[in-house]
């Protein structure tokens, strides 16, 4: 019955096996991050970020960059990364990691403020 469950998949690991670190994606750091500034050109974008992850036909002025550390079944790390074109001209940035100019223009959509959904009682 044992074979059987670990056979199949299952996220059951034998203890003390060693797993690998698995990087997907483009690496981004806040070094690479802080060097975007807007006015830049796609192609001196691409020159510090990388060749993006995700490159849509459907939208061609937006880049996604897209990076996940896992170990095992435990994500250790993940960013995102989004940049935005105008006239072959960057303009704007979206993600986790921002350089300080994106930060200040980012609004704040409030998303983060469940703290009094939390506080209220719930409805019988």
């Amino acid at each position: 019955m044992a074979l059987l469950l670990t056979g199949c998949g299952s996220n059951f690991g034998f203890p003390g096996v060693y797993r690998i670190d698995v990087e997907q994606g483009n690496v981004i750091t806040e070094e690479m991050v802080q060097q975007l500034k807007p006015g830049m050109s796609p192609r001196q974008v691409r020159f510090i970020m990388g060749t993006p992850l995700i490159e849509d036909t459907f939208h061609e002025n937006r880049w996604d960059y897209r990076y996940t550390l896992r170990n095992g079944i435990d994500t250790l790390e993940q960013h995102r990364l989004t940049v935005f074109f105008e006239d072959e001209v960057l303009v704007n940035l979206e993600g986790t990691l921002l350089p300080d100019w994106a930060q200040e223009s980012t609004p704040d959509t409030g998303a983060d403020d469940d703290s009094d959904a939390e506080d209220t009682p719930a409805a019988s």
